[in-house]
């Protein structure tokens, strides 16, 4: 067996005061908080695409990656990738990994050589996880890289395109079943328009929806029972696309009656791109009772595209971590890394870095949330704010006991209101309060 990562060993929790750049400082895997262990709550992922596949290359530059395994090609390579792969997820100790069908194995000329290929690696696949503990949490076909996708997949244009991608899901839930795969992703990465000028919206739309329910359709009849999860993002590639948002997403289930068959998949740096903050995507997605799994990254403010960058802002990660607490922690789902290396950082062992680095700011937003909700912070003035709703005039319009008519009687007999100051100052000094306590191991 090639050793890929050789001056690297097993990476291990050492503590904040650590120096050593191949340790934990913050993620310890077995510390316990609310009852279950970091490892259990946060449920990480490797990023198959990102951090095996990816070349650094961007819309103006050609690749840097200096990866050990780039000597190989076709087949070759996508078997050196997968044994570089497990060694990474053993060393790391990660519970999980995703792929995209084209990560790992090549297409071929036609998609029955695909589909071979495809064979191949995950048998070998399934060979390497017997003696892992590092299991899928999710795979999905890419149906936007391909020039075929040129129009989209599901929505394109062309019923041999839209054929040609349901083939490809098919295949992708088969395997997802073979692997034992948590979840099931779709991320619509051309599905959406340039234009109205030459789109029939409601036809693409219409379509999406028949192509879910028949994906629904066949991973029950398979016996695939993992969650399905939705991506949303807007713009990039597509002008308009149909998954913009978690509001838009669920707006679409709604309107096509599955909204009982899927939850999101919420990205950080795709929320922001929408105009949201990542917590704003995640509590949307909460209340509704349909946040599934998360793709952990960070975008950069001053760059309009999506740079996937690995997390590293505490205070982001502090309020992920609340709403996902908050959600009763994310089940099925997990935290996946859908993040690169900048283009700068081209040797391997930059790999271990940014991961580190994410696992360890995630494993403080975890602690800092978990203490939020355990002094009752945040929830505390939430209440407060709305006490107003618990009792007279305000009780009875949360229970519906009301109308117009009482309304503008409670209104002309009021004297003036009084309202309370916001204190929004006041409540981001409390949390960078609790942010600098954590560090002090408090």
């Amino acid at each position: 067996m090639t050793t890929y990562f050789k001056e690297i060993n097993h990476i291990k929790f050492e503590g904040a005061t650590s120096t050593n750049p191949y340790a934990f400082k913050f993620y310890n895997p077995e510390e316990k908080l609310g009852g279950k262990t970091m490892e259990e709550i946060l449920r990480f992922g490797v990023a198959y695409w990102h951090t095996f596949t990816m070349d650094g290359s961007d819309p103006f530059g050609a690749g840097t990656m200096q990866r050990p395994w780039d000597k190989y090609t076709g087949m070759d390579l996508a078997k050196a990738r997968l044994e570089a792969a497990f060694e990474l997820f053993e060393k790391m100790n990660v519970p999980f990994f995703c792929f995209h069908d084209v990560d790992i194995a090549p297409e071929g000329s036609s998609l029955r050589e695909t589909n071979k290929n495809l064979d191949t690696i995950v048998s070998l696949m399934k060979d390497y996880m017997k003696d892992s503990n590092t299991k899928l949490l999710w795979n999905t076909a890419n149906n936007f890289t391909h020039p075929r996708f040129i129009h989209g997949a599901a929505s394109s244009n062309s019923a041999d395109i839209f054929a040609y991608s349901a083939a490809k899901v098919k295949k992708g839930l088969e395997i997802g079943k073979d692997l034992g795969a948590e979840n099931y992703v779709f991320w619509g990465g051309r599905e959406g328009y340039e234009t109205l000028l030459n789109t029939d919206m409601k036809l693409e739309m219409d379509n999406l929806g028949r192509f879910f329910q028949m994906a629904v359709d066949y991973a029950k009849e398979i016996g695939f029972d993992a969650q399905f999860l939705i991506e949303p993002k807007p713009k990039e590639p597509t002008t308009h696309q149909y998954d913009f948002d978690v509001a838009t997403g669920y707006a679409f289930l709604q309107n096509y009656g599955l909204q009982d068959d899927f939850k999101f998949n919420i990205e950080a740096n795709h929320a922001t791109l929408a105009g949201h903050t990542f917590e704003h995507e995640l509590h949307y997605a909460r209340i509704h009772n349909m946040l599934g799994s998360v793709d952990a990254n960070q975008g950069d403010p001053l760059i309009g595209w999506d740079t996937d960058e690995f997390p590293t802002d505490l205070y982001s990660t502090t309020l992920a971590m609340y709403e996902i607490l908050k959600n009763g922690g994310l089940g099925r789902g997990g935290l996946n890394f859908d993040a690169k290396v900048r283009r700068g950082s081209f040797e391997a062992e930059d790999l271990f870095h940014a991961h580190i680095a994410g696992m360890d700011a995630f494993a403080v937003g975890l602690r800092v949330a978990q203490k939020l909700l355990d002094d009752n912070v945040l929830e505390g003035i939430v209440e407060e704010r709305y006490q107003s709703y618990t009792d007279g005039i305000g009780l009875e319009i949360v229970q519906g006991k009301t109308d117009f008519h009482k309304l503008e009687k409670h209104a002309l007999e009021m004297n003036e209101v009084t309202h309370s100051s916001g204190r929004l100052e006041r409540i981001k000094a409390t949390i960078n309060q609790y942010l600098l306590r954590a560090y002090a191991g408090e």
